[in-house]
């Protein structure tokens, strides 16, 4: 899949069959050295002997409850080497501000900023090293707690008390168009007022708020209807940093020699549109880069018993 057609994807569209196929992963897709039932068993083997880890998940949450709790102790214990929230903060006096906050403010103010734009700068190349959209699965609170709550919707659905609802993926894109338009007419950060992202961000900070019950009902949302929405179909800000991930040295790599085609990996991802390339047959390279939607949240690496997909960084992957 081209860059172009990775991005399209994640703008919405759905993603397509390739239209050649190397013959490099054509003999592969003919020739698998194990059949389903060789795998079958190494999936039971696994299960049996307790080899499923969790060990990109459980660095994720350490690392996303170690970020949020430096600005809440940073506040707390009256520390002014790192002030403010997620949304913006300041860093040894060095401004920092979310790329979509920072996009925000300038089209509220219709005028770039000099110190918005150094900080929004400095973040954008922080996160470009660092993956794009992995600001949502490594840092964003709500991430973590709509995960967390995400487990009981499976469960719920598991059980036929609940069905998941999904909407047109196309729809994130157009929140984002609509929530930078009414920036620009109205003057006023619409979306940040609304963000579970600043909400819980500023309530770890400072304090509980009203707000926290908009989150709430964000949550009862998605364990009753439809399994992450906010994420899935609403929030700019993963789009915004999607847009970073695209030329991000950080990934996910698919490696066709090492896949089965069992699918576990599409059904732990909160994206898994960009996960099209292990089905079977869609594979036109024998390696392939994840599309930029990708959180890099390591869930999928965690959950492949045969290691088809592994953490890349464009060459320095044995470091990892």
């Amino acid at each position: 899949m081209s860059a172009s057609e990775r991005l399209r994807v994640m703008f919405g569209a759905a993603p397509q069959k390739p239209e050649r196929i190397t013959p490099a992963a054509q003999q592969v897709h003919q020739l698998k050295r194990m059949t389903k039932a060789d795998f079958a068993a190494l999936k039971q083997h696994a299960h049996d002997h307790q080899l499923v880890n969790h060990k990109w998940r459980n660095r994720r949450w350490a690392v996303l409850i170690l970020v949020n709790l430096l600005f809440t102790f940073s506040f707390w214990l009256d520390i002014q080497m790192l002030e403010g929230s997620l949304t913006a903060s300041r860093f040894v006096g060095f401004h920092l501000i979310d790329l979509n906050s920072a996009l925000q403010v300038m089209l509220a103010h219709r005028h770039v900023i000099v110190n918005l734009f150094i900080g929004t700068a400095t973040v954008f190349v922080l996160w470009v090293a660092l993956g794009g959209r992995s600001f949502c699965s490594w840092v964003c609170p709500y991430h973590l707690v709509a995960e967390w709550f995400e487990w009981l919707h499976l469960k719920l659905v598991a059980k036929k008390l609940v069905s998941d609802h999904e909407f047109h993926r196309g729809a994130r894109s157009i929140f984002w168009l609509a929530f930078a338009l009414l920036a620009l007419l109205s003057g006023y950060t619409v979306f940040e007022t609304i963000s579970p992202t600043g909400i819980l961000s500023r309530a770890l900070i400072y304090g509980p708020s009203l707000a926290l019950g908009w989150v709430l009902l964000l949550l009862v949302f998605e364990v009753l209807y439809s399994r992450r929405a906010w994420c899935r179909y609403v929030c700019p800000i993963g789009l915004t940093y999607g847009m970073v991930g695209a030329i991000s040295p950080l990934r996910v790599e698919y490696r066709l020699e090492h896949c089965f085609h069992e699918g576990d990996c599409r059904k732990v991802c909160l994206v898994p549109h960009v996960l099209d390339v292990v089905i079977k047959g869609r594979a036109a390279e024998l390696k392939t880069p994840i599309g930029p939607d990708c959180t890099r949240c390591g869930l999928c690496v965690d959950v492949c018993p045969s290691g088809a997909l592994v953490f890349d960084v464009k060459g320095l992957n044995r470091l990892l």
